[in-house]
C-alpha cells in the first residue's frame, strides 16, 4: 500500500514590525508641547503679575497664536510638496475660505450692536442690501459654520483637484494653476456684489458663541484650541505618512510612473491628500479669524500662498517637523522685520526662497540632523 504524500509546509513569510508612531524621545516632544499649550504659555499669560518679567502679554500670545495657524498651513504644504512631490502656489485660497466662513458668523453675531444697529452686516447696510444673500444662510449656526470651514475647502479642492489630476498636469504647471485659480477668487472677492465685503472684508468681531472676543480669557482659550489643533494634525499626519498610504504618497513623489505600474492609481493618493492640506489649511483660516480680528481678500494674494511654501522648504519638506519649524522661525523673522525696514521684507523673502532651493535644500531640518550625526 503506498503510503500517503506527506504534507508540504512553507514556513510564512514574515512582514516587518509597524514602525512605532515616535521614539522615546518624540514621545518626550509632543509631552512637552502639550505641557506648553495647555500650561505654562497660560500661566504667564494669567497668573504672572503684569510687571514681572516672566508676563507674557496679549501682544506675545496673538503672535504665538497666529504663528501656530500659519504652522498647521505648513505641515499640510509639507503633506501635498515634501511628502507627494506637488507643489502647490494656492493654498492660500482654502486658507482664506476658512476664515470668510468663520468670519461670517462671527459677523452675524455682531447682531444690533454694530454701527446700524441692524440684523444686517454694517457693510451691507452701507450698501444698501435688503436682506442676506442665499450662501449666508447658515452663517446664524455655530455648528453648521464647523461642517463649512471643513466642508468648503475640502469640496472646492476635490472639483479642482479632480480634472487636474485626471488630466494629468503636474509640474510647474499645476502650480501655475493653482496660482491662477487663488488670484481669480481674490478678484471675485474684491466684488461688492458678491456679498462678502468687498475689499474691506470682515473686521470688528464682537462675540464666539455669545462670548466677548476681546477677554484675556477668551484669547486664551483660542490659544490653547489653535495649540491643539496643531499637535493633533502633526500627529494625525506623522500617523498617515507612516501607514501604507504614506509610503504610497512617498513613491509617488519619487516615482509616479513605476508606482502605476505596480498597480496603484496616483490619481486617487493624490486626490485624497490634496484635499486632506485643503482641509487642514482651511481649519487654520477658521481659527487665524477670531485671534486676528480681520479677514478681507487680501489673504488670497500670491504672496501669501507662496510664503506658505517657503516655511515649507526654509523648514525642511518632507520631514513634518521642519515646516512647522520653518513657520515659527520665518515668520518671527518678519514680525521683527517688518518694524524696523518693512520695505524690505518682500526682498527678503524672495532671496530666502532662492537660497533655500539651491543651497540648503533639506531646511532646517535636514541641517540640524546633519549636525546631531556629525556629534
Amino acid at each position: 500500500m503506498d503510503r500517503a504524500p506527506e504534507a508540504i509546509t512553507r514556513t510564512p513569510t514574515l512582514l516587518p514590525a509597524p514602525r512605532p508612531l515616535f521614539s522615546f524621545a518624540g514621545w518626550t516632544a509632543v509631552l512637552v508641547a502639550l505641557v506648553l499649550v495647555c500650561a505654562v504659555v497660560p500661566a504667564l499669560n494669567l497668573l504672572v503679575p503684569a510687571d514681572s518679567a516672566f508676563h507674557l502679554g496679549e501682544y506675545a500670545v496673538a503672535l504665538l497664536a497666529r504663528i501656530m495657524c500659519y504652522a498647521i498651513c505648513a505641515l499640510a504644504m509639507d503633506l501635498i510638496w515634501g511628502c507627494t512631490g506637488i507643489l502647490s502656489l494656492g493654498h492660500g485660497l482654502f486658507f482664506a475660505l476658512g476664515g470668510y466662513v468663520m468670519g461670517m458668523y462671527l459677523m452675524r453675531q455682531i447682531g444690533r450692536d454694530g454701527s446700524y444697529h441692524s440684523d444686517l452686516p454694517d457693510f451691507m447696510v452701507f450698501l444698501d442690501w435688503k436682506q442676506l444673500p442665499w450662501h449666508w444662510a447658515l452663517s446664524d449656526s455655530f455648528v453648521a459654520t464647523c461642517l463649512l470651514v471643513v466642508a468648503l475647502p475640502a469640496l472646492v479642492a476635490f472639483v479642482f483637484g479632480f480634472f487636474a489630476f485626471r488630466s494629468r498636469i503636474k509640474g510647474v504647471y499645476f502650480s501655475i494653476i493653482t496660482q491662477a485659480l487663488t488670484y481669480a477668487a481674490m478678484l471675485l472677492l474684491f466684488r461688492n456684489e458678491t456679498g462678502f465685503g468687498g475689499n474691506n472684508g470682515f473686521t470688528d468681531f464682537k462675540r464666539l458663541l455669545g462670548i466677548p472676543l476681546q477677554t484675556a480669557q477668551m484669547r486664551m482659550a483660542l490659544f490653547v484650541v489653535t495649540g491643539l489643533v496643531l499637535v493633533g494634525c502633526f500627529l494625525g499626519a506623522r500617523w498617515l505618512v507612516r501607514s501604507k498610504f504614506g509610503r504610497v504618497l512617498l513613491a509617488i513623489r519619487d516615482a509616479e510612473s513605476r508606482t502605476m505600474f505596480c498597480g496603484y492609481n496616483p490619481v486617487r493618493y493624490k486626490l485624497a491628500v490634496w484635499t486632506l492640506s485643503a482641509v487642514m489649511c482651511g481649519v487654520a483660516g477658521a481659527l487665524y479669524v477670531p485671534q486676528v480680528g480681520i479677514i478681507n481678500p487680501g489673504e488670497m494674494s500670491p504672496a501669501n500662498s507662496i510664503e506658505i511654501a517657503v516655511w515649507a522648504a526654509v523648514g525642511g519638506r518632507g520631514t513634518l517637523v521642519g515646516p512647522i519649524a520653518g513657520a515659527f522661525l520665518v515668520n518671527g523673522a518678519k514680525s521683527w522685520l517688518t518694524v524696523v525696514a518693512p520695505e524690505f521684507w518682500l526682498y527678503v523673502l524672495g532671496a530666502l526662497f532662492i537660497g533655500v532651493t539651491l543651497f540648503l535644500p533639506e531646511g532646517v531640518a535636514g541641517l540640524a540632523r546633519k549636525a546631531w550625526r556629525k556629534r
